[in-house]
Parts: structure tokens; C-alpha cells; sequence
């Protein structure tokens, strides 16, 4: 990162590269209004003009349905300029305001309300430490009442640039804002099958109303992959990670196979060399790839974000066209408009983040991601500790046993166990544990064969043992059920049977007559038709218990 001070244009360096206006003009629809400095130089602080990969950036900043809400928050990322460098990260606070209440009103403003997004763009994911900041100048912005005045937006950008030039990415930075806890409660044990979608690299589309919620949900998933940085969360145009020089063989190749380059290397080849690059600091995987990711001694961050696997954590209507692109083999995407959710042969999974749902649409992935006995342990043991500690303001982000960061020291945990389970040369029993088949098809995945083309010898001294392998239980028995029965269509109808049912047996103090004993034999009937789903086909969604033994 660059240092803090001043460079020959006399602007400070620093991780912000951007403060950026959008607002919505009444014939033009969303268009920059303001950038400091200029978006393109040479240009006006008021000119339109946008460079070409950042042309989606006014749907960006002021997303889709943002005139149902007062205020919110969006999250984004850009591609590189030029083709060169790492994404940019965006953090936009959105305001209306009625056009009445304005001091100042300049002829094109012909609605009777304003709407406007004051934007942050910047080198690094600082996500929560820089939507604190924005936040407040966005409100004073508007308090102005004067859109002219935009003295205080190049103040913000001198500020920031001064307050973070010196500034090392650390995780307490990155996360901040991101709660675990609220994820965990919000999806209970269906965080670890989220999980687990993206360490498969599938295409997973997150989906609510406002925004706000969904970059939150969203990143907040990400933010359990151990050593995540901005490192692994980069890139929009699987271009940038390709060396030029063999940019060109390989598309030729791609073209004549028919197939886009997702796996250059084909699965049952020998595994991926790895070589420092001279000079850089880089890692070049052969062929073509140039990472950057910095493994800790672990192989920490996975590369799963690279090599044309995007991470757009908000996405406008108009980019539309990359979830179907010949180059992009996988994404986790936040969408808020319905059209994405319902083209679902654009998507392997669909995350309704208000009804904690994941719809997976692949029967053979469903199989892959029911969580095994020991998952189910794991799962119940975070809620468990997150639940009983909900009430506890010291655990808000800070605190240990069920706070933020237990939770994450947890997912590091399972991590580092089940790739220390991978390298055990007997190790059928220990990957059963973690899913013989869900194991199988991530050592396909590029992240894995990219991490496994390197020795990682701290791995070594970790038990590759499942953390709660163990014989199965009466108490594996409910959790079983519990899992199906909150997860299932035809389990919560069993689920209020026997709600419906208890209370019949409170209320008459006795088991006996004939409408409490019709509804234990509706209880036991709906049961019974229930139980025999066990080895049935399940439906289009994660919703089921799994095929075969539990």
C-alpha cells in the first residue's frame, strides 16, 4: 500500500482514490455529478465522462429501487483501470431528500424529491470504517441543503487519505460492521452449507431488499474464510489474473476445445506449479495465472476469488450479462431486483436472506452439501454459544466465547482440520466425517489444487480429525430432526402437528378421548409419511434430510 504524504499533484496518498456524486437526473437516468479528483484526468470535478470499466458505476452506487428507502448503504466492487492492479472497492451511502426543502435548486431538478449517492472508492476493503465516515459527511452533505457546496466532500477525501495513508489492512479493520453472530442466528447450521457452496466455487446469488442487508449477509459469509483480505476478493475481469504472454495460446485453445479456460489444467494432471515471480512479491501459478495472494503457513487465504471466480457483493441490473459470460466460471453475487432470482439457470443456489433459505437446483450438489452428522454437531455447537450469549453487550464484535471472532477462530479451526484431513494417506473414515463426496469434488476445484500445489508443513501439527467426529448419539438423533424439520416444507407441517398437539395435552390434563388421541395418530401418520423421505428424492431446495445414513 502506498505511504502516507503527498505526491507530485499535490494530493496524498492514500488507500482512497475517489469521492464521487451520483444522482438521478429526471431524462438521463443515474450519471456521476461530481468526482474529486476527476474520474479521468484532465476533465472537470463536474464532468459526466466515465472511463469504460467503470461504466456500471452510477447503477452501482445508486442501486436498483433506492427511491423505496430513505437512506442505505451499498457495497461494490470495480475492476482495474487499464487492465492493471487489484479491484476497487466501493462504499456508497444513498439520501433522499424533497425537493422542496432544497436552499439552492438548479434548473434540472423537476421531481418532487432528490435523490443522490455520495460515494467512496478506494484500494482497499475497508467496508465498515469507511461507510462510519461517509455516513456522517453524506448527512451533513444533505444538511447543506445546497448540492453546490462540495467543499466538504473534498475535505473528506483529504481526511481519509491522511487518517488511513499509513494504515496496515488488518482484520478488526476489514470485518468491522460484519456480525457472524447475526449471521449464525439469521442461519443457524445453514452458515457452514454456505460455506461450503463457495469452497466448491459454485455460482451463489444472495438476494434481498434493502441493499444494505444484503452486502451485510453477504460479506459477512466471506468474512469466515480465514486471512480474507483484499487479496483473495479480487477480481471483476478473470483478465487481469492471466499473464499476456500466454493470454493468447490459451483463449486459442479455449476457442478450439469450446470451452472457457475455468481449468487450464486438467483434474487428473499432476498438480499446479508454483514459482515466485522476480521483483514482485507475486506468485505466478503455471499456467498463466499471477495470484498475489500472500499464503500464511497454512496455505491461508484459499484461492478462491481468482482466475475468473468474481465476488460482486452488490450487482446492478445492467451487469446482468456477467452471469452467463464465456469467462466467468463462478461467482457469489448480492442482487435486489426479482429478475435475478428468478433466472435460475444462471445460478447453482439462491440465498433468500429473509427467510434464511438456501435453494440449491442440482439434486447430485444437494447430496454433496447435507451436512454430516459431525457438521450437524459443529453447527449446533455455534448456535448453541452464540444463543445462549445473544443478550451479552460485551460480546457485540468484542467479546470471545459466541462473539465475532470465536465464531471466525471456529470456521480457522475447521478449515485447517479438514485440509490437514486431505494430506492423511488412510483417510476414508476422517474425510467421511466432513463428506466423502463434498471432499471429492473441492479437491476439483481450482482453490483447492492451487492450495495443494504447495507444501504447508504447519499443517503438519493439526489434528485432521473432524472437531467433532464421534460415535452417534440419541442427541445426533435430534439434531437429525431438528435440522430436517427446520428445513423443510413438509417438517415444519410435522413441526406444527405436535406444537398443535402438545397443547391439546395441556389443555385437557390428559392423554384420552378421541380428539387428543386423533391428533397423536395425525401426529404419528404425518410422521411416518414424513420419515420415509430419508430415501426419497428431495425437492429444489436445500430443504431435506440427506440420502442414506446420517
Amino acid at each position: 500500500m502506498e505511504k502516507s504524504g503527498r505526491g507530485g499533484d499535490g494530493a496524498p496518498r492514500g488507500p482512497v482514490l475517489h469521492i464521487v456524486v451520483v444522482g438521478f437526473h429526471h431524462k438521463k437516468g443515474c450519471q456521476v455529478e461530481f468526482s474529486y479528483p476527476p474520474l479521468i484526468p484532465g476533465d472537470g470535478h463536474d464532468s459526466h465522462t466515465l472511463p469504460e470499466e467503470w461504466k456500471y458505476l452510477p447503477f452501482l452506487a445508486l442501486p436498483d429501487g433506492a427511491h423505496n428507502y430513505q437512506e442505505d448503504t451499498v457495497f461494490f466492487h470495480l475492476p482495474p483501470r487499464n487492465g492493471y492492479g487489484a479491484t476497487v472497492y466501493g462504499i456508497s451511502c444513498y439520501r433522499q431528500i424533497e425537493a422542496k426543502a432544497l436552499k439552492v435548486r438548479q434548473a434540472d431538478i423537476t421531481r418532487e424529491t432528490v435523490q443522490k449517492s455520495v460515494c467512496v472508492l478506494s484500494k482497499l476493503p475497508l467496508y465498515g470504517l469507511l461507510q462510519a465516515k461517509l455516513q456522517l459527511i453524506t448527512h451533513a452533505y444533505f444538511e447543506e441543503k445546497d448540492f453546490s457546496q462540495i467543499s466538504i466532500l473534498k475535505e473528506l477525501y483529504e481526511h481519509m487519505n491522511s487518517s488511513l495513508g499509513g494504515t496496515s489492512l488488518e482484520g478488526s479493520q476489514v470485518y468491522l460492521g460484519l456480525s457472524p453472530r447475526d449471521l449464525v442466528l439469521h442461519f443457524r447450521h445453514k452458515v457452514l452449507i454456505l460455506f461450503k457452496l463457495i469452497l466448491l466455487e459454485k455460482k451463489v446469488l444472495f438476494y434481498i431488499s434493502p441493499v444494505n442487508k444484503l452486502v451485510g449477509a453477504l460479506m459477512t459469509v466471506l468474512s469466515l474464510f480465514p486471512e480474507s483480505s483484499e487479496s483473495d476478493w479480487e477480481t471483476l475481469d478473470p483478465s487481469v489474473l492471466e499473464d499476456p504472454a500466454l493470454k493468447e495460446r490459451e483463449q486459442v485453445g479455449s476457442e478450439q476445445t469450446n470451452s472457457f479456460p475455468k481449468e487450464s489444467v486438467p483434474s487428473d494432471s499432476p498438480p499446479i506449479t508454483v514459482q515466485p515471480q522476480a521483483n514482485t512479491g507475486q506468485v505466478v501459478l503455471i499456467p498463466g495465472l499471477i495470484s498475489g495472494l500472500e499464503e500464511d503457513q497454512y496455505g491461508m487465504p484459499l484461492a478462491i476469488f481468482t482466475k475468473g471466480y468474481l465476488c460482486l457483493p452488490y450487482m446492478a441490473l445492467q451487469q446482468h450479462h456477467l452471469l452467463s459470460d464465456v469467462t466467468v466460471r463462478g461467482f457469489v453475487a448480492g442482487a435486489t431486483n426479482i429478475l435475478f432470482r428468478q433466472q435460475k439457470h444462471l445460478s447453482d443456489a439462491i440465498v433468500e436472506v429473509e427467510e434464511a433459505l438456501i435453494q440449491i437446483h442440482d439434486p447430485e450438489l444437494r447430496k454433496l452439501l447435507n451436512p454430516t452428522t459431525a457438521d450437524l454437531r459443529f453447527a449446533d455447537y455455534l448456535v448453541r454459544h452464540v444463543t445462549e450469549n445473544r443478550d451479552d453487550v460485551f460480546l457485540d464484535g468484542t467479546g470471545w466465547e459466541g462473539g465475532d471472532e470465536w465464531i471466525r477462530a471456529q470456521f480457522a479451526v475447521y478449515i485447517h482440520a479438514l485440509l490437514a484431513a486431505t494430506l492423511q494417506l488412510d483417510h476414508e473414515k476422517i474425510l467421511s466425517d466432513y463428506g466423502t463426496a463434498f471432499v471429492t469434488a473441492w479437491k476439483n476445484t481450482h482453490n483447492y489444487r492451487v492450495w495443494n500445489s504447495n507444501k504447508h508443513p504447519a499443517l503438519a501439527e493439526i489434528n485432521p480429525n473432524h472437531p467433532f467426529q464421534g460415535q452417534y448419539s440419541v442427541s445426533d438423533m435430534k439434531l437429525r430432526f431438528s435440522h430436517s424439520v427446520q428445513n423443510s416444507e413438509r417438517g415444519k407441517k410435522i413441526g406444527n402437528v405436535m406444537v398443535t398437539t402438545s397443547r391439546n395435552v395441556v389443555q385437557t390434563g390428559k392423554a384420552v378421548g378421541q380428539s387428543v388421541g386423533g391428533a397423536f395418530s395425525s401426529a404419528k401418520t404425518a410422521m411416518s409419511s414424513w420419515l420415509s423421505t430419508f430415501t426419497s428424492p428431495a425437492p429444489q431446495s436445500l430443504t431435506e434430510p440427506p440420502n442414506g445414513k446420517p
